[in-house]
């Protein structure tokens, strides 16, 4: 429906509204106007949220819009287009002062991520991507805040005998996920907030598993999975099915992010953990 010259258009523009998104709540939090973290996660979630629907729907007013911080309106499920978004993803790390926080900007097109932004404003980064069905899928890292590599490495094995790195949160590791790390040969947890995030480890070469099994909505994962997948990596759920989106019911548990060398062993770890 959407050609690679149109997703292009589209890519530009979710680029400038994530980037300025980000820029609204770096500006809000610093203000310091708000020192109660709960007051503030509230109001960088709904100004996040407001200004991008209000764009979205100002240039695109036929699309549907998902949005964490609005409530449902499962006519959407009946447009074949959908923007997908997640105002302030880690609205806890926002609110406590932390840099592991996002914006999450994806379209999903007949039920599949096409399009992806997450800015990391505290990094002054952002990635986006595109997957055209006429074409190449593209991804690509904007921005010189931090110590970040230029390129993606989806390939790349672990430096000598180093161990894996398994991105996991920071407020909660089941039991599984202990078990899941010592089959994946005693794997180094790196914890951190926000599923943007999170993914963002893995393409900056400093991780490479992510796993989470229950809790995610379409929202987390959907410009996330978009740029994974673009830059080349491994991205399923625990049964190594893919996600599908803008369904009635937006949960989307059982998310698998990883180098694509280690699909096979990630997929039988995690069944035989009992994941």
């Amino acid at each position: 429906m959407l050609d690679s010259a149109e997703l292009a258009s589209r890519l530009d523009f979710a680029t400038a509204i994530a980037a300025e998104a980000g820029r609204r709540l770096a500006s809000l939090r610093s203000s310091g106007r708000w020192q109660e973290p709960k007051i503030l996660g509230d109001v960088g979630d709904n100004a996040a949220d407001g200004y991008l629907q209000g764009a979205i729907f100002g240039r695109y007013p036929d699309d549907a819009v998902l949005s964490e911080e609005t409530k449902d309106d499962l006519e959407r499920t009946k447009n074949r287009i959908a923007w997908i978004v997640d105002p302030l993803d880690g609205t806890k790390e926002y609110a406590g002062g932390r840099h592991d926080w996002a914006v999450h900007v994806g379209l999903a097109v007949d039920e599949k991520p096409v399009l992806g932004v997450v800015a990391l404003p505290t990094i002054e980064r952002l990635m986006v991507a595109t997957t055209p069905t006429d074409g190449e899928a593209k991804v690509e890292l904007l921005g010189t805040g931090g110590e970040w590599p230029e390129a993606f490495a989806p390939d790349a094995g672990c430096a000598g005998d180093a161990p894996l790195r398994l991105v996991a949160s920071r407020s909660h590791t089941p039991d599984w996920m202990q078990k899941f790390a010592e089959g994946m040969g005693d794997a180094e947890l790196v914890p951190c907030g926000s599923v943007g995030f999170k993914v963002s480890m893995l393409m900056f070469g400093k991780a490479d598993i992510y796993v989470h099994k229950i809790g995610l909505k379409e929202w987390d994962t959907c410009a996330p999975e978009a740029i994974a997948r673009a830059a080349g990596y491994t991205v399923c759920r625990f049964d190594g099915k893919d996600h599908r989106y803008n369904q009635e019911n937006a949960r989307n548990d059982e998310l698998v992010v990883c180098r694509p060398w280690l699909k096979d062993r990630v997929l039988e770890v995690l069944k035989s953990v009992g994941a």
